[in-house]
């Protein structure tokens, strides 16, 4: 008879025991969740604000305002950076470091790889940061305040997703597509925003050190070094030359994002046969219920050869994002919102959420300027015949998405902190930011949760239908059913 082979033991966070029962696994599940990343900034965020408007106000400048110098020996020596701006210049380049990578995945491998897929986010993202951008210029051109344009163009990808997964299955899968790719060319549009309108007088010396370093990536590439150590080294040497050459600093990570390769270093074919042979010599050490020290040994190497042929199977792109994600979801970017959210909310900066132009233009470009753009240029690029909707998509949830894009949170903060050196035209704009995001977001969510399901959609329909036919809101209010 067949002996029943005995159970794997459990690890202690998938026990019955009390607290991986009530604690860990719910809040794994949590971490788990898409909407984790956005709930954690907010909480940062809330965190910031709490503490800039209490009785320890002062702190909160005091503490991030504090210089914090980097020397090594001679030839080194960062004196000029106060700790808000390690968080924005150097860690904010391990979260455009993900942007890149995120962004050549989906050239390589998704949405951005098929030109006439892509047409319809493009031209709606296109529009969504044209339209913002006029209506800030318009309130604020000629004045101190007019460099800031391009605080509303951005949509906060991890907000933006979080409020569309609370939906569930009432937005379609191909809905959340066009929002991915919506959010990563809206990503790219903020990049070439801030590396040409928001660059300083140029340290050319610096500059071609930065350009010979990423040339070097690539020579490292063409040889073959798998190493991680010197991409670090040359990697921390481009960030370095970009911070003294005058262009901002986290361009470095899109650089070296757009760098990592997107394939296997090693055919992924290969891959079963040469594992299954290392796994039978493993295996049949085990055949005479008897381990030897040496056969112990051999084992420990075979099962490292393993790793290592997974590691080569694995492309490093696929690596870096898996590596990366949760530090910049639950640490970086949490971070970067506690350095940068907290401004004072006196009555004079309630006051001007209807009467300081900044705010009034940071707020409507994120909530009536992303609206109008976004959808506006959706229906541009189908009327043209450039696009059509998705299958599933209908122009409600074009509008619905549209919503949802105006808020713009991490790269709107940090747009506004290199666009204004006066903290009060800066503080002006954060509460722009913050109410049109809060905005944007529960209006979209709202609009989207009274939309049928999608088992009840007749069909994609067309623009007039949003004339035609009741509107989601409407039926919401009066009870129908959703």
């Amino acid at each position: 008879m067949a002996m029943t082979a005995p159970g794997v033991r459990r690890v202690w966070s998938e026990s019955d025991r009390l607290v991986p029962r009530t604690v860990v696994r719910p809040l794994q599940r949590l971490l788990a969740h898409e909407a984790a990343g956005g709930i954690a900034m907010l909480v940062a965020a809330v965190v910031a604000i709490a503490w800039a408007n209490s009785p320890w106000s002062a702190s909160y400048a005091e503490v991030w305002s504090t210089p914090l110098r980097v020397e090594l020996g001679g030839l080194l020596d960062l004196d000029h950076l106060s700790l808000r701006a390690w968080v924005n210049d150097a860690l904010m380049a391990l979260f455009f470091l993900m942007v890149g990578a995120e962004i050549k995945r989906e050239v390589v491998h998704g949405g951005l790889r098929d030109v006439r897929s892509v047409a319809l986010p493009l031209v709606a993202a296109l529009g969504g940061m044209i339209l913002p951008a006029l209506i800030f210029a318009a309130l604020n051109a000629g004045g101190p305040a007019g460099q800031g344009w391009g605080i509303p163009m951005a949509t906060d990808i991890a907000f933006a997703v979080g409020v569309v997964s609370l939906l569930g299955s009432r937005v379609p899968l191909s809905a959340r597509i066009f929002l991915l790719t919506l959010a990563v060319a809206d990503d790219i549009g903020a990049i070439v925003v801030i590396a040409v309108f928001y660059t300083g007088e140029l340290a050319m010396g610096w500059l071609a050190i930065a350009v010979a370093a990423l040339v070097a990536i690539l020579v490292m590439r063409r040889g073959d070094v798998r190493s991680l150590t010197p991409y670090l080294a040359v990697g921390a040497l481009v960030w370095l030359a970009l911070l003294e050459s005058g262009i901002h600093a986290t361009l470095a990570g899109v650089a070296l994002g757009l760098l990592v390769p997107a394939w296997p270093l090693r055919s992924p074919r290969r891959y079963p046969r040469e594992v299954r042979a290392l796994v039978d010599r493993i295996e049949l050490a085990y055949y005479d219920r008897l381990l030897t020290e040496e056969e112990f040994e051999a084992n420990e190497s075979l099962i490292g050869e393993v790793a290592r042929l997974s590691n080569l199977a694995t492309s490093p792109l696929e690596r870096l994002t898996r590596g990366l994600t949760p530090w910049v979801a639950f640490v970086i970017v949490p971070l970067f919102a506690l350095a940068n959210a907290g401004v004072e909310l006196s009555a004079d900066s309630m006051g001007g959420l209807v009467s300081d132009p900044v705010t009034v233009g940071v707020g409507l470009g994120l909530v009536v300027g992303k609206t109008i753009g976004v959808f506006g240029g959706a229906l541009v690029a189908v009327r043209l015949g450039l696009a059509r909707l998705p299958v599933g998509t209908t122009w409600r949830h074009i509008l619905g998405l549209a919503m949802v894009a105006g808020i713009g949170f991490t790269v709107a903060l940090f747009i506004a902190s290199i666009s204004y050196a006066d903290p009060a035209l800066a503080d002006a704009a954060k509460v722009g930011i913050l109410a049109g995001s809060l905005l944007s977001g529960l209006v979209g969510f709202v609009f989207l949760r009274a939309i049928p399901a999608p088992a009840a959609m007749p069909g994609s329909g067309s623009p007039g239908d949003l004339l035609n036919e009741p509107g989601p809101l409407s039926a919401a209010f009066a009870g129908a059913p959703r």
